[in-house]
């Protein structure tokens, strides 16, 4: 199986990056071909509604790290989501990403993949990850595929926090299970 990673923290070594790890780590061992695509360290413009993408099939106006991951998404079987929360959302370096997949959106409009969305947030409220939940259950609506889980690590505002939970274990176990 095919699957990308899009992680988004500007952290390298933050909650959010340590979820990420532990999946890659799982689902290799399991067999499966992982690309990681970094949002946060790469160079990635926002969508200016041009639409020079629906007039030159799907080809952007803007050239950069855009043009690394699309090959890679459109091969995947699956896409994993990897956020920290920002005032109950995903971030702005996952969402400019999720944004520019317009440039190929007939490509992925029901195209079959699977998704997963991993985050971690400071607060536990019982209600912390339920917009970001949504959101991300809309995103899935919209492109029509399939939810493959998700995993959110509340209460986890340091890398020393989420390591000392059952968060990692998690992360990789979903990574061996797909």
């Amino acid at each position: 199986m095919k699957i990308t990673v899009i992680t988004s923290s500007p952290r390298k070594h933050g909650t959010s990056a340590l979820l990420a790890d532990e999946f890659i780590r799982g689902a290799e061992e399991a067999g499966h071909t992982v690309f990681r695509f970094n949002a946060a360290f790469e160079k990635i413009s926002p969508c200016l509604g041009c639409d020079h993408c629906m007039r030159n099939q799907g080809v952007c106006v803007q050239k950069d790290s855009m043009e690394k991951l699309n090959p890679h998404l459109l091969e995947a079987d699956t896409v994993v989501f990897v956020t920290p929360l920002y005032y109950y959302g995903i971030s702005a370096q996952l969402k400019m990403v999720i944004d520019r997949f317009y440039a190929i959106n007939e490509k992925l409009l029901g195209s079959g993949k699977k998704a997963m969305l991993m985050a971690t947030s400071y607060d536990d409220y019982d209600w912390t990850m339920k917009s970001l939940s949504l959101h991300f259950q809309t995103i899935l609506r919209y492109l029509k595929w399939s939810d493959a889980g998700a995993l959110f690590a509340t209460g986890c505002g340091s890398r020393d926090d989420i390591e000392r939970t059952k968060f990692p274990e998690m992360a990789y176990q979903m990574g061996m299970g797909l």
